[in-house]
């Protein structure tokens, strides 16, 4: 301790100088402390420089993609169309197919063939006894029927061709001698027997047709 004395002559307090440095440690200490607390904010600073901010997550909306059908909405319809081929006539006259060929059912046959793409069909017959067998197709119209003649030449389009096509003499060449009202008498030859228009015209025939 130091035993000086002030100017007034008093005797000054004295201080134990281990209090002194106690005071100083102490000091220290608390200094570090605040510079260890400093640096550990600044680090944590320089870290978390990227923009990153700590937190509890935010949830993020789900956006869900989905197609919902309407279970209530009208189907849609597709409208069926029919194939048509240019050129074809089938209305305003009647067509007969009569066998000139001893072919078994070769009338019927393409009484059918010609009834499936459109031409109104009369009653298949036979060829009268004297005209019996031709080698070639021959297509007769009624000139008092006006769309008799484009009937006819319809029907030999479809035919895939037809040589002759001429006005019906009297009596039709056919058993009966008569068409019943018809205005067209297919006499089916041997060229064109037990064939089918598919086989004879595939161009004149609907797709349809042709595939079945």
């Amino acid at each position: 301790m130091s035993d000086s004395r002030d100017a007034s002559g008093q005797m000054p307090r004295r201080v134990p100088r281990n209090q002194q440095a106690q005071v100083s440690g102490g000091l220290a200490i608390v200094l570090a402390a605040v510079a260890v607390i400093a640096g550990f904010l600044i680090l944590r600073s320089i870290a978390g420089g990227d923009g990153v901010v700590d937190g509890p997550a935010v949830a993020q909306p789900s956006v869900e993609t989905s197609t919902t059908l309407d279970a209530g909405a009208a189907p849609t319809t597709i409208p069926a169309t029919t194939t048509t081929i240019a050129g074809m006539v089938t209305d305003g006259a009647s067509v007969v197919v009569a066998n000139a060929n001893a072919v078994n059912g070769s009338a019927g046959l393409m009484s059918s063939e010609l009834g499936a793409v459109g031409y109104q069909m009369g009653t298949p017959t036979n060829a009268s006894a004297s005209i019996g067998k031709i080698d070639l197709t021959v297509v007769y119209f009624d000139p008092g029927i006006p769309s008799a003649q484009a009937v006819a030449e319809s029907v030999a389009r479809s035919l895939g061709g037809v040589s002759s096509i001429a006005p019906l003499p009297t009596p039709a060449p056919t058993q009966t001698g008569s068409l019943d009202g018809s205005g067209v008498l297919v006499m089916l030859g041997i060229d064109k027997a037990g064939r089918t228009l598919a086989e004879l015209a595939p161009d004149m025939v609907p797709a349809q047709d042709a595939a079945g």
